[in-house]
C-alpha cells in the first residue's frame, strides 16, 4: 500500500505540480470536444504505469492511453488483475487554475477494486483503502458515521444537468428535500474523500468512468458507505459504456432514503 502512494506523489511532483498555474498554451489538448488534456496528465500517466508493472506486472488501464486506444479497457473484462489509473483528475480544474484535483490509482480484480489510492497534491492529503480492511486518510483509519435522521440536515452534490426534469422524473422537486445540494467539485478524487471525512452525505453520478470511480467508490465502502447503481446493483470497475447511475451514500439507511427521494418514490 505505501509503495504505490509513494509512486503517485512521486509522479506527481515531477510532472505535474510544476506545471500547476505554468501550463503553455501548447501543453493544453481537447482529445474530445468539451475534453481536455494535458502534457502533465500524460507524462503523470507514463511514469505511473512503467512504476506499477515494475511492482506488479499486470495490465494499466489509464485514462490517457484508453483515450488513444479504446481496445485496452477491455482488459477489465478479460484480465484477472488490472492496475487503474487517473493521472490528474479534475483535468478542467488543474488548467483553470483550481487546486480541486487528484492523482488516483486502484488495484481491480475481476471487476471488483481490492485497493485503491487517491493522493491531492495541493492539499497535501492522502487516501487509500483495502478491501475488508479498512480506509484511510494520511494513515488514520476512516470511519464514517451516519448521516442525521432528517434528510434536511443532509449535505449531497448533484451535477446540475442531472437535475433537469428529463433525466429522473420527480428528482428536481425531490431535491428540496435535502438541507444542502451542491453541484460539485468536478473531480471524483475530491468528492469522494470529501463523503468519506463526513462533509457531504451523498453523491449522484450518471457517466461512471472507471479510472473515476473506483477508488473513490472503494473508500467510501471501507468506511462504511455504499456506492451502488440506482437498481442497487454493487459498483464495479467495469470499461466505459452508457450511463448507468451510481449513487453514493455514507451508509445503507441514507443511500435508500436518498434513492427513493431522488426518483420520487416517497415524500421527502
Amino acid at each position: 500500500m505505501e509503495k504505490v502512494a509513494e509512486i503517485l506523489t512521486e509522479a506527481a511532483a515531477q510532472a505535474v505540480e510544476p506545471r500547476f498555474r505554468a501550463l503553455t498554451a501548447g501543453e493544453v489538448m481537447e482529445k474530445a470536444p468539451g475534453d481536455v488534456v494535458t502534457i502533465a496528465d500524460r507524462e503523470a500517466e507514463a511514469i505511473i504505469t512503467r512504476r506499477l508493472q515494475e511492482l506488479l506486472p499486470v495490465p494499466v488501464v489509464g485514462e490517457e492511453a484508453v483515450a488513444a486506444d479504446p481496445a485496452l479497457a477491455r482488459a477489465l473484462l478479460n484480465e484477472p488483475a488490472c492496475w487503474l489509473v487517473d493521472p490528474v483528475d479534475g483535468t478542467a480544474n488543474f488548467v483553470a487554475g483550481r487546486p480541486d484535483f487528484a492523482v488516483m490509482a486502484s488495484l481491480v480484480r475481476d471487476g471488483q477494486a481490492v485497493a485503491a489510492w487517491i493522493w491531492q497534491p495541493m492539499t497535501r492529503i492522502a487516501y487509500a483503502a483495502e478491501l475488508g480492511s479498512g480506509a484511510w486518510r494520511d494513515g488514520h483509519r476512516l470511519t464514517r458515521a451516519p448521516a442525521p435522521a432528517d434528510p434536511a440536515r443532509w449535505r449531497g452534490s448533484v451535477k446540475p444537468y442531472l437535475r433537469h426534469p428529463g433525466r429522473f422524473p420527480g428528482l428536481a422537486p425531490g431535491t428540496s428535500a435535502f438541507g444542502e445540494l451542491t453541484p460539485g467539485r468536478r473531480a471524483a478524487g475530491v468528492e469522494y474523500p470529501l463523503l468519506a471525512d463526513g462533509e457531504l452525505d451523498f453523491l449522484l453520478y450518471w457517466r461512471t468512468l472507471p479510472w473515476d470511480h473506483a477508488p473513490g467508490s472503494l473508500l467510501v465502502r471501507e468506511a462504511g458507505g455504499v456506492s451502488a447503481r440506482l437498481d442497487g446493483a454493487p459498483y464495479r470497475a467495469d470499461p466505459p459504456g452508457g450511463e448507468d447511475g451510481l449513487l453514493v451514500a455514507c451508509d445503507p439507511q441514507t443511500w435508500e432514503r436518498t434513492r427513493a427521494i431522488l426518483l420520487g418514490r416517497v415524500s421527502p
